[in-house]
């Protein structure tokens, strides 16, 4: 089966080069496909520079229909999602991801943070269900709208895969985190993005039974 590791991403030009260097490195991934979300920083030019195919995005859509953008842009039958911003990410990382459904195991993997640092530890023990990393099979998306989801694309999956029955593996990504939004606009803008996300989510929440 095929692998494409689809990167949405909005403004990551300083992050994103450690994050495609180790998914390259990966036997199992055929194909690593960045999304650059309508940003105005460098990302597309580093993300092409660190082997990526970019596919640029006319505007800022969101993390949702930067995702739909990807799984549109390949005909690959497994999709790996990782976000443009971890730290600590190793080849390990990627394919105790990738492996559960390659191997016919799970029709869903997710990735949850532990032995990181607190902050993010700590928010994926409380809502596992919101990590970005995650593998999955292409028929997995059938009859899913994904563009309109935001931030909340993540609980949206979640939803999809509990109400259509699929198997889902949890796997530990020991010692992985990621930038945080404060940490990458500054105290006052990052709140403001962080309440977005959370109001994308529950927009998604509120709809599920």
């Amino acid at each position: 089966m095929r692998v494409s590791a689809i990167v949405p991403a909005y403004n990551e030009g300083p992050r994103i080069a450690a994050v495609l260097d180790v998914v390259r490195q990966s036997r199992m991934v055929d194909e690593i496909l960045v999304v650059d979300d309508g940003s105005d920083d460098d990302t597309a030019k580093v993300a092409a520079a660190h082997g990526a195919h970019v596919v640029r995005m006319d505007r800022n859509c969101g993390k949702g229909g930067a995702v739909a953008r990807g799984i549109q842009s390949t005909p690959a039958d497994v999709l790996l999602f990782l976000d443009a911003d971890l730290v600590g990410l190793t080849v390990k990382h990627v394919e105790n991801l990738l492996d559960p459904v390659l191997s016919d195991q799970a029709d869903m993997t997710v990735g949850i943070f532990g032995d990181g640092r607190p902050a993010t530890d700590l928010a994926q023990a409380i809502t596992p269900w919101l990590s970005g990393q995650r593998a999955m099979r292409r028929s997995a998306f059938d009859g899913l709208d994904l563009g309109e989801s935001g931030f909340g694309i993540e609980a949206l999956l979640t939803r999809h895969a509990k109400e259509v029955g699929m198997r889902v593996v949890e796997v530990k990504l020991a010692q992985l985190t990621q930038v945080m939004k404060e940490e990458k606009l500054g105290p006052v803008k990052g709140a403001a993005s962080r309440v977005k996300m959370y109001w994308d989510v529950l927009k998604t929440v509120v709809h599920w039974d």
